[in-house]
């Protein structure tokens, strides 16, 4: 792991990381997942062939319960053979099919909730929709570090680190310079 940077926002320790997900060795990692917790390609797929095949029978298992987890919302899993705790599987916006801003919003913010409801401490998470889904990188990390910020004035009880984790060194660099516009050295 190669952390591009480290800051504080209001107690929360936030750290812009390249590197694999799978190898975190946080509470929560989350899952930038489709709305049927099908975990076949990108970061899904990695974490279901390293965490293992129980991640994807909880995920089914959530599904047939609950039906499709809608855009903006998550599900929690075990983390399998992860160093990992538990999966947070976000669904974020596919860019073009409107309200996208809105909608990778409430999956950062419902992620974090999720993260401290379920007592973690530590949390890693991907640029959500900036893959196959094709939301912008430039416009993902602004509203990474405004719902980050947002979060923060809720007054979170039991999380105190969350790494922004992604393998390729361009979208880690782009969230190391929006880090940068937010907030000051």
């Amino acid at each position: 792991m190669n952390v591009l940077r480290s800051f504080e926002i209001g107690g929360l320790r936030v750290e812009v990381v390249q590197g694999d997900i799978t190898e975190e060795d946080v509470d929560v990692i989350v899952n930038a997942a489709n709305s049927h917790l099908k975990h076949g390609g990108g970061v899904a797929g990695a974490i279901v062939r390293r965490g293992g095949k129980e991640i994807q029978i909880e995920s089914d298992e959530f599904v047939r319960k609950n039906g499709p987890v809608k855009t903006g919302e998550v599900a929690v899993t075990s983390a399998g053979k992860l160093k990992a705790k538990w999966i947070v599987h976000a669904v974020g916006p596919m860019w073009g099919e409107g309200n996208e801003d809105e909608k990778l919003r409430n999956a950062i913010l419902n992620s974090l909730r999720k993260a401290d409801e379920l007592g973690a401490e530590s949390i890693s998470i991907p640029a959500i929709s900036s893959g196959i889904f094709g939301f912008p990188k430039d416009r993902c990390a602004k509203i990474f570090f405004k719902t980050i910020r947002e979060f923060v004035a809720t007054n979170p009880k039991n999380l105190k680190l969350v790494r922004l984790c992604n393998i390729d060194s361009e979208t880690a660099n782009i969230f190391l310079k929006k880090s940068l516009e937010f907030f000051e050295e």
